[in-house]
């Protein structure tokens, strides 16, 4: 057989079949003396194994040791670690799927997805309640409950999870507790109310009680617990990032609302 027979017997192509020669994973039989290359039957039969191999997903360095072992002993040990790998695939897109039910459950149900989503399930409950929440007010939604979302949805994404414990401690509490969620988008008015104010504003100290007063005891003691994990809150490319969004007197307020947080923490 030529070249172009074998790889038609088995079903892919010529330049397949010369790349397997290249990296030594089929036998390259010696040219004839017109210059072809004339193939066997057993030459048909190794490369319909490797094909066979390859389409198990079986990279081509596997089916190179598999063919080395005339016992097929690699063989056994491969595919066990190939069905393993699968099954985590399988597990991930499983996961995977029941996220994406969950968004398109929230969009039929709310005609909408938040500006933030996707989000981790918890997080789109709360947000669901911001939406409702805003949804009832005379004016527009303050601007720092927007900014507010699209923090929460930052550090769930950037914080490992044993650190997300205060941000859904905070989030349960808002859902279950109609008041705690009016009380916070109270301060958010507060904290839009001093975006032209200067830094000594008496309103400065007034939106630093109302934000720790907004926080309930289980979420602030876990966000001091985070903190003290991972250094101070006020320092760092994150935390200079974080204020450069806040005018002077918000930023003044959220650092105040710091300070509180630790002191009521002892």
């Amino acid at each position: 057989m030529r070249i172009g027979e074998l790889a038609g017997a088995v079903g892919i192509t010529t330049r397949a079949v010369r790349h397997y020669h290249r990296i030594g994973l089929l036998r390259e039989p010696p040219r004839q003396s017109n210059g072809y290359r004339e193939y066997t039957l057993r030459d048909a039969v190794e490369l319909a194994r490797i094909r066979r191999l390859s389409e198990l997903g079986l990279s081509l360095d596997e089916v190179k040791d598999v063919l080395a072992d005339d016992m097929g002993k690699d063989l056994v040990e491969i595919l066990a670690e190939l069905d393993a790998d699968l099954a985590r695939q399988e597990e991930e897109i499983r996961q995977r799927r029941v996220r994406l039910g969950r968004l398109l459950e929230q969009a039929e149900r709310t005609g909408q997805l938040s500006a933030e989503a996707p989000v981790s399930p918890e997080l789109a409950v709360l947000f669901d309640d911001m939406a409702r929440t805003s949804a009832r007010l005379p004016g527009p939604e303050p601007a720092m409950a927007v900014k507010e979302r699209e923090l929460l949805a930052l550090l769930e994404t950037g914080s490992p999870g044993g650190d997300r414990g205060w941000l859904y401690a905070m989030g349960q509490r808002l859902i279950a507790d109609a008041e705690a969620m009016r009380r916070a988008y109270a301060v958010y008015a507060q904290m839009d109310a001093l975006a032209e104010a200067a830094e000594d504003d008496p309103r400065v100290e007034e939106t630093a009680r109302a934000i720790v007063e907004s926080i309930p005891d289980e979420a602030a003691q876990a966000m001091i617990a985070a903190e003290s994990k991972g250094g101070s809150s006020e320092k760092g490319g994150f935390a200079d990032a974080l204020f450069a969004e806040f005018s002077p007197a918000q930023a003044a307020a959220v650092r105040r609302a710091i300070e509180l947080l630790r002191e009521r923490a002892g």
